[in-house]
């Protein structure tokens, strides 16, 4: 069973995650798990003056560009965006918007869907750009599975930390300072596995 996580990054935050969700998808007995990043529609110069790094969008060098054939081979597919203005990057939606033709053939639906985010402060916009990315899944016909409780560190209260019942999340500093505490990265793992094994059983 294939589970993609396909993700847009800027700077490496979103990336970090990925990895994470990518190492507890792993731990699922008979998960084949593979990282695809969404392409660029910035141009260097672009990126740059806004901060961004070249080779963190390209996923260190290591991660190809998904294409959206790709995500009808896969049993799960876990979606990461970074926040911005409380929605998902225009590079995701332009890459979500490209599967139309998979909607027109319901190749994606029964297929888990879930989504992980990252946003520059504790309040920017995490949980409602989860929640505005899943009518997406929904339209598709995904099965949309979130962060459960079941991954107790959500119900903390001594550190400042990202994470919801929809899922995953980092808090990166508003100049992108702050990397992925363990805490966010536990629950980016635990995500991987959870998803991993309702889409096991699913396929079932």
């Amino acid at each position: 069973m294939l589970v993609l996580v396909v993700y847009y990054t800027m700077n490496g935050h979103t990336h970090r995650l990925a990895e994470a969700v990518a190492e507890g998808a792993r731990q699922v007995e008979g998960a084949e798990v593979a990282l695809r990043r969404v392409p660029e529609t910035l141009s260097e110069a672009e990126l740059k003056r806004r901060g961004g790094s070249a080779e963190a969008v390209k996923g260190f060098g290591r991660v190809p560009v998904c294409t959206p054939e790709e995500l009808e081979e896969a049993g799960a597919v876990i979606f990461g965006t970074p926040s911005y203005l409380g929605n998902m990057a225009g590079q995701m939606r332009i890459f979500l918007d490209s599967l139309g033709d998979q909607w027109k053939r319901n190749a994606l639906v029964g297929k888990v869907g879930s989504v992980f985010v990252s946003s520059g402060s504790q309040h920017g916009g995490q949980e409602s750009t989860i929640l505005n990315f899943h009518p997406t899944l929904l339209h598709l016909g995904m099965v949309v599975v979130g962060l459960p409780y079941t991954f107790e560190s959500q119900r903390r209260i001594d550190e400042v930390a990202g994470g919801s019942p929809y899922g995953a999340s980092t808090i990166v500093g508003r100049a992108g300072e702050r990397t992925p505490s363990e805490t966010e990265l536990a629950g980016a793992r635990f995500q991987g596995k959870h998803v991993a094994e309702i889409a096991s059983k699913l396929a079932r």
